[in-house]
Formats: structure tokens, sequence, C-alpha cells
């Protein structure tokens, strides 16, 4: 009984010992894991704010890319050259419209005043339109809003030497073909003022372009006012005899020749939800047309049925990479237009200052413009 009983005693006091070891080393455990957790919060939490803007980054771009929009159909004008139908079939064929959930049909015409009077007729809905056709959007036929490239370099004035003509002063009493309205009168303007002749010393003849290549090639007339690639064509096959006596590059020291979606106030005013996903694609359009510009002719010249060599020799025809820079600063946008109209105040074709803001959608601009970013 006294041997069973040491040995209880014993037991208790072994299991004593023992218990209060394992609390020493339980606490000093579980402070060793309490402060490994610790660190590993720590951690965590600088991890997730390092990610976090990346994170936030990634997801806005996903939401952009997975924003559904209502499909619209838009009718849309153009002229069948590469500054104004480029950036069009840019955005067509690489599906940018597409994105913004736009079925974009296409029409095809001969200059600015005939869209115009389209999209007022209601059978057009946006056009692009040149240098020219902005006097009637001073005029309150129509707004802009998107800029498609800063400067048009397409325009010229070209002369039949077997005519006589070896500069613009001799223009004088000449036969002229002109497409008034359009940048064609406007490059013609600056041609004869820059030699001291007016439009009443010349004989002027009203045509489209595209007849009065045929009335270059064909001797019908002395010179023409005139832009590519028709121009390309006059001067392939008159050859030598054919001069050119002025184009847009010449009087980029005081003017400036920029080209410009437009529609209707009335469009404007339903729509402008539609301007700002159709001005996103050109945004997108012109960047992928700065990158790519040989490919891009070659791509319009299958859709204008145009030789590839005739559109390859366009490339030059207006600045293609200004309006990446700009596109998205309002006031250098404002001063391009604000130029402009300086150009048909002193030729006379504007007599008196027009507000920008009156005509040109800046709101609209910057809302495409912001779209744009959050996509690309």
């Amino acid at each position: 009984m006294k041997k069973l009983l040491a040995l209880l005693l014993a037991l208790c006091m072994v299991l004593g010992l023992a218990a209060c070891g394992s609390s020493s080393s339980g606490d000093e455990a579980a402070d060793a894991a309490e402060t490994e957790e610790t660190v590993e919060t720590e951690e965590a939490a600088e991890t997730e704010d390092e990610a976090k803007p990346e994170t936030e980054e990634v997801e806005a771009e996903a939401e952009a890319e997975a924003t559904e929009y209502e499909e619209v159909t838009v009718r849309v004008a153009y002229m069948p050259n590469m500054g104004s139908a480029a950036t069009l079939f840019v955005a067509i064929d690489q599906g940018y419209f597409e994105q913004f959930g736009l079925n974009v049909e296409v029409y095809e015409f001969e200059g600015g005043p005939a869209e115009i009077a389209a999209m007022a007729s209601g059978d057009i809905d946006i056009s692009q339109i040149g240098h020219g056709a902005h006097a009637l959007c001073i005029e309150g036929n129509a707004v802009i809003f998107a800029m498609d490239h800063t400067t048009s370099l397409s325009d010229c004035v070209l002369a039949n030497a077997d005519r006589g003509i070896t500069t613009a002063a001799d223009l004088a009493g000449k036969t002229i073909a002109v497409q008034s309205g359009t940048s064609s009168e406007i490059i013609l303007q600056q041609v004869l003022y820059s030699a001291g002749l007016t439009e009443d010393g010349v004989e002027l003849v009203e045509m489209t372009v595209d007849v009065m290549t045929t009335a270059m090639i064909s001797g019908q007339v002395d010179a023409c006012a005139i832009w590519s690639p028709n121009s390309v064509t006059v001067q392939t096959q008159l050859g030598d005899s054919c001069i050119n006596l002025g184009g847009n590059a010449d009087f980029l020291d005081s003017a400036i020749f920029p080209s410009s979606y437009i529609t209707t106030a009335e469009y404007a005013e339903e729509n402008s939800d539609v301007l700002v996903r159709f001005g996103a694609a050109l945004n997108l359009a012109h960047e992928w047309r700065a990158a790519n510009i040989e490919e891009t002719a070659i791509n319009l010249a299958h859709h204008l049925d145009v030789d590839e060599d005739t559109m390859l020799e366009c490339l030059e025809e207006a600045d293609w990479y200004t309006i990446l820079d700009v596109c998205g600063d309002m006031d250098a946008i404002k001063t391009v237009y604000e130029t402009q109209q300086n150009v048909f105040i002193d030729n006379g074709r504007i007599t008196e200052t027009v507000d920008t803001e009156e005509y040109v959608l800046y709101d609209i601009m910057q809302q495409a413009y912001d779209l744009f970013v959050s996509v690309s």
C-alpha cells in the first residue's frame, strides 16, 4: 500500500512537471506562431497594396472591353481618295466600329457640299469632308465632331505646259476646271492670289474632280484645281507636259487644311453617344493608319477599285501623324480650326469671324478621346 501510494505521488509529480513544461513550451510556440502569422499578414497586405493599382487597371480594361453597346447602323459618306477614305476603311477592316456596336454603311460622293446636302435631306448620317467644305460648317450647315487629320496635302493646281503655262502668273485668261465649295476652289484661290491674280482674271469651268481629270487629259481645259489620286492620273497621262503650279504644302506657313467628320446639329443632339463611339473608333484607326500607312493604301486601293501603285503614290497627301499628338488636346484642336477659319476670311469665303465652339463639338471630341484611352 505504501509502495502504491509512493508510486502515485511520484506519478503526480511527474505529470505536474510535465504540465508545467508543456505550458511554458506551448506559450513559446503560440508566441512564435502568432509572430509568424503577423509577419505573413503584413507581407500579404504589402503584396496586395502593390498589386492593387495593376489589378484595378486590368479590371478597368476588362470592364471597358466587356461593355455591351446597343447596335446602331450609321450611314457614312466619303470621297474616293486616301485623305477622305483611309481612316474610315481602316476602322471597318480592323473591326473598330464593330467594337463599339456600330454597323457602318458607306456611300461614295464626289465632294463635301453634296455630302452635306445628303445629310440635310436625311439620306446620310455622317460625312468626311476636306478643307473646303468646312466653310459650310462655319455658316451653320453642319457641325464637326471629329478631326481626321490636321492638314491635307493632296490639293494642287495642275496645268498643261503645252498651253504656254509655266508659272501661276501664266494662268491669266486661261480656262481652269474647278469644283466650287470644295478644296479644289480653295487651292485655286491660294495659287491665283500668290501670283497676283483673282478668279475674275481667268475663265472658270465648273466640274467635279473625276470629270476634270478626263477634261485635262483630253485637252478640254488648260489647267485644273484637283486632288489625289486624280492628280496622279493626270500627271501620269500628260507626262512632261504636266506642271504643278502649287499645292497645300506651299502655303503651310500661313494656312492649314484639316479634314473632319461632320453631321447635322439635329443628329448630334439625338445621337451624341453614337458620335462618341464613332470618334473613339476613329482614334483607334488613326493609330493603326500611322503605323501601317503602306498597308492602308494597298487595302484602300481594293476598296476604291484603284490601282495599288496609284494609291501608294498618295502616301504623302496628308499629315497622318500630328493627329496622334493633338487628339486629346482640345486647345490644340481649337487652334487648328481657328487658323483654318482665318484662311477663309483672308480669301473672302467667310466675311466675319465665328466662334468655333458654335460649329465644333469639342465635348464630343473629348469624350471620344477618353473612351479611346480606356480601351487602348
